[in-house]
């Protein structure tokens, strides 16, 4: 299996198929690689290289004790593009795996980077000072012990599951992708790093062309995350997306694919 060793010694596993401008597909809180299948698929049958990576604690990555922060995580992804020497990469970014790629621009910028991509994750888990585009309830004065449970269900968005995207993905894969316990020690640390992140002014700041795709019935947080900040920066842009929830990539993979596909096309 292609792995790598980090710099603060964490080995690090990631796929790599095919040829043309690489796409680096960084999946969310506790989901392995396996779980872009279908963005896999599509995106190599239009001719891009397509990397997928497993973040520290994820798929079949090393978890250790330490480096459980989301910075820690973008240093990981910029170790990953330098192993491969990428350049004009696209990075796209599901969910938490999305703040990964905002934490690696705010550290490294744009040098080997084209453009990038991220699907569902607003940019400020946390409500207020003017923010209501955060995670649902998270506020100023429970971030330190809102997530100590686990991730809520917030009782909002989108709830008859849509399975037929699920079953496309065990099909392809021969079955069920094993996501990650959330509930070890390192994850937790993760996802309270993940909690108080604020990237706003990251995407502010942006010097490549990016896609902000949201599901209009995220479970997790108001769509018009992506509107709001996208307005900050001419070179962002917005597809929200119809019947779908927080997981776009597996409640309309078709229409996701499709967006990802065109914006790249566009500014290629």
């Amino acid at each position: 299996m292609p792995n790598f060793t980090s710099g603060d010694g964490v080995r690090l596993h990631f796929e790599d198929e095919g040829a043309g401008r690489p796409v680096v597909l960084v999946a969310g809180f506790c989901a392995p690689l396996e779980s872009w299948e279908l963005q896999r698929r599509d995106l190599a049958a239009a001719g891009y290289r397509v990397i997928g990576f497993d973040r520290r604690s994820h798929g079949r990555s090393e978890s250790p004790a330490y480096g459980q922060r989301i910075a820690r995580h973008g240093a990981d992804l910029h170790e990953l593009l330098v192993e491969l020497d990428l350049r004009d990469a696209v990075l796209i970014g599901g969910s938490q795996g999305a703040s990964a790629v905002w934490a690696y621009y705010d550290l490294f910028g744009p040098a080997r980077v084209g453009a990038v991509v991220t699907i569902d994750q607003t940019p400020r888990m946390v409500n207020g000072d003017g923010w209501e585009h955060g995670f649902y309830g998270l506020t100023k004065q429970n971030v330190g012990t809102f997530f100590a449970g686990g991730v809520p269900d917030t009782g909002r968005g989108l709830r008859q599951p849509r399975t037929a995207g699920i079953a496309e993905l065990v099909e392809l894969l021969g079955g069920m992708p094993a996501f990650a316990d959330p509930g070890t020690p390192e994850r937790r640390a993760l996802l309270q790093s993940h909690a108080e992140a604020d990237w706003r002014d990251v995407i502010a700041r942006m010097a490549v062309p990016n896609l902000l795709i949201a599901g209009r019935d995220s479970q997790l947080w108001p769509c018009e995350h992506a509107t709001a900040v996208a307005a900050t920066n001419p070179l962002s842009a917005v597809v929200t997306l119809e019947d779908c929830g927080h997981a776009a990539n597996l409640d309309q993979p078709e229409a996701t694919n499709a967006a990802i596909l065109e914006f790249l096309r566009a500014r290629s």
